[in-house]
């Protein structure tokens, strides 16, 4: 049986933490889908296409790795692709209190464990909102997203 894992997140847009967090999950995994939550609640700086897009590209020549979106609960998401596990980042002790409650009751509803990783500290600094801020604000935000990553223009809310 493969292990597979969901990496589930808004990625909006995909950070060299996100990136660092497939890398050292593909250590333990066989297959892991990248799956970007659809959630009309929160406004985001780039398209759901354009994010698919963007990650896809990056992973292009890694069959191990795929992408795609969901717009239900992310444990349904997994039961629905086989998967065994959800991986989940935490960067500090705040993430881990919000995150040991949502796996301990993934794991009630449906025996999917999830795995938490630890950010490697050279990344805890950098998240997703701090880099859209950044790109509001016309900064150059390369030396926190992964090499290779292509943001693509056609955002939601310039």
């Amino acid at each position: 049986m493969k292990r597979k894992a969901v990496f589930p997140g808004t990625f909006d847009p995909f950070t060299i933490g996100h990136y660092s967090m497939v890398k050292r999950s593909l250590d333990l995994f066989d297959e892991i889908v990248i799956a970007i939550g659809q959630n009309d609640a929160k406004k985001t700086y780039f398209s759901l296409d354009n994010r698919l897009e963007m990650i896809r590209s990056l992973y292009k020549s890694d069959s191990r790795v795929y992408v795609e979106a969901y717009n239900n609960l992310t444990v349904d998401y997994a039961k629905n692709i086989n998967a065994n596990f959800i991986v989940r980042g935490i960067r500090s002790v705040n993430d881990f209190e919000y995150e040991k409650t949502i796996a301990d009751m993934n794991r009630n509803i449906s025996g999917i464990e999830t795995v938490i990783m630890f950010t490697e500290p050279e990344y805890t600094h950098i998240s997703s909102t701090i880099v859209r801020e950044l790109l509001r604000f016309g900064h150059d935000v390369s030396q926190f997203i992964p090499e290779g990553l292509v943001l693509r223009e056609g955002n939601d809310n310039k």
